[in-house]
């Protein structure tokens, strides 16, 4: 096995477009159909023995290795850190020849920016911050902008921005459109990801007209939730999210990346992932650029699989600790 290499490696950023209320409020979203759609997905697709690790390992380079905890210290960053420059054992990368495997990313609160930027230095592994009062996302706006700044300023590549749910639930798409733009701006160079929060927003239609939004805002990804909310990413919103960048993407020819987090914690779910993404997007969107998981144990339980895939046997969980 060998890793895919990125294609197209310099895709164009979406620049966003102005706001089209027309199209936004065509937007449409047949429940009971998607529902029905996504409760086919896991047994759709069965992959086996090589052909299963393969995909596994490309999980692993789709991963943003994630710690958002409030005891969070310097030290489990680095562990973290270490974990994404070699998530899985040097030994099981050379069986399945696998060599230069990393995760896609770490992803860490503000104050932990500067310690995950020294740990990966040289590795090419971009950091991700979460940002804007994460996760409610209601801090004072200026204050918001002002966390960007810092966050970019310290080093973080990517910024994984919150909405004001307030504003789906409202149907104030323009203030929505207005805060992405400025968080947008905000960003700068370091591409943005904006977390909507799905489990808050009450129904698949606000799920894509947010998303469509968002995107017309100059959203580089569109991400489920927070992780901290008591519904996460689940099949439906994904489908209903991956279909919104589809129809995006159809009409302006930008790509733009999806994220699911929270409640992805098994190998056999990103596996269901990546078939869905294929099915709806293509190859294309199976890169790190365009895909991501926001996920800490799904890493364990991807080493696991992967470990029996070569021994024969499953190891215990506490061999393949995050941090």
């Amino acid at each position: 096995m060998s890793p895919t290499k990125t294609e197209d490696p310099h895709l164009p950023r979406n620049p966003g477009r102005p706001l089209d209320m027309d199209w936004v409020m065509r937007t449409q979203a047949n429940t009971s159909a998607i529902e029905r759609r996504a409760a086919t997905l896991p047994g759709r697709r069965s992959v086996k023995k090589d052909y299963q690790a393969a995909w596994l390992c490309k999980a692993i380079s789709l991963i943003d290795l994630t710690t958002l905890a409030g005891d969070d210290t310097d030290a489990r960053v680095r562990r973290l850190c270490a974990k994404a420059r070699q998530p899985v054992s040097a030994a099981l990368l050379d069986t399945l020849g696998m060599q230069g495997l990393t995760t896609g990313a770490v992803c860490v609160y503000h104050d932990m920016v500067p310690t995950a930027v020294a740990a990966l230095a040289g590795s090419g592994i971009p950091v991700a911050a979460v940002s804007t009062g994460f996760p409610a996302g209601l801090s004072p706006f200026h204050l918001r902008l002002a966390e960007i700044g810092e966050s970019v300023a310290a080093g973080a590549q990517e910024i994984d921005i919150v909405i004001s749910r307030r504003h789906v639930l409202s149907g104030n798409w323009q203030a929505l459109y207005d805060e992405m733009s400025q968080m947008r701006a905000a960003c700068g160079q370091a591409h943005v990801k904006a977390i909507l929060a799905t489990g808050e927003l009450g129904t698949l239609r606000n799920v894509a007209m947010a998303s469509l939004v968002c995107m017309m805002a100059g959203a580089d990804f569109i991400k489920t939730s927070t992780g901290k909310e008591s519904v996460n990413a689940t099949l439906p919103v994904s489908l209903t999210m991956i279909r919104a960048i589809r129809d995006y993407h159809a009409a302006t020819g930008i790509h733009v990346g999806y994220k699911p987090a929270g409640g992805i914690s098994k190998a056999k779910d990103a596996l269901v992932y990546l078939s869905l993404i294929k099915d709806e997007l293509g190859h294309r969107w199976l890169q790190p650029d365009l895909f991501r998981f926001g996920a800490s144990s799904l890493l364990g339980d991807i080493e696991r699989q992967l470990e029996h895939h070569v021994s024969g046997s499953y190891s215990a969980g506490w061999r393949h600790a995050m941090s």
